[in-house]
């Protein structure tokens, strides 16, 4: 879409989407989703009503793009590591620890999704159950594959499992600060750690 312009006349389509979406973040941050309009988004933005319904339609798209694109990613590196070519216990342990990196690594973004999403429309909510569970259920099949094949414990089951490390997850948000004594990726490293630990025969 490179020559887009936006409400105001100027810019491409990227710089202006990514600066509403940067603009929204940080106002539902500040203020709260709830107590966030739609003209201060595009004020503080510096484009008009226009461009926002052009990039993304209504507040509620901008909601869903907040924790979307950091799913999208989560996805992804998921997928990467599930599918490579190492012993089961690494790739669990990889796709166990980038989680919980990437997660801190957009806290702000989770934190906002997490505290507004029941502020999503009911088709918006309904698409973004179903990215997650994709994205669980991927999760899931990389320890269901350890416990058909001996590596992990096959008595725990592995819905089980699976809520562990992601409530562990869904937890930083209460706790861990950018000036705290441990880096994400000793975080990662100690989560990633623990649930092995627990899958262990």
């Amino acid at each position: 879409m490179a020559g887009t312009k936006d409400g105001n006349g100027n810019g491409s389509a990227k710089p202006v989407a990514q600066r509403l979406l940067a603009t929204a973040t940080r106002l539902f941050a500040e203020q709260g989703y709830d107590r966030t309009s739609v003209q201060e988004i595009v004020d503080a933005a510096g484009v008009t009503k226009g461009a926002l319904y052009h990039y993304f339609g209504s507040k509620d798209d901008l909601l869903h793009e907040v924790y979307g694109r950091v799913l999208r990613l989560q996805q992804e590196r998921l997928d990467h590591f599930a599918d490579a070519d190492a012993p089961v216990e690494q790739r669990l342990r990889d796709a166990a620890a980038d989680v919980v990196v990437t997660t801190i690594e957009n806290l702000d973004d989770t934190k906002i999704f997490f505290r507004s999403m029941h502020h999503l429309s009911p088709e918006k909510d309904k698409q973004v159950r179903a990215e997650r569970r994709r994205y669980h259920e991927r999760f899931r099949a990389l320890i269901e594959e350890g416990q058909r094949t001996g590596v992990f414990a096959a008595d725990i089951p592995a819905d089980l499992v699976v809520d562990y490390h992601f409530g562990s997850v869904h937890h930083l948000g209460t706790w861990y600060r950018e000036n705290g004594p441990l880096t994400p990726q000793q975080v990662a490293d100690h989560l990633a750690d623990l649930l092995l630990r627990a899958l262990r025969p």
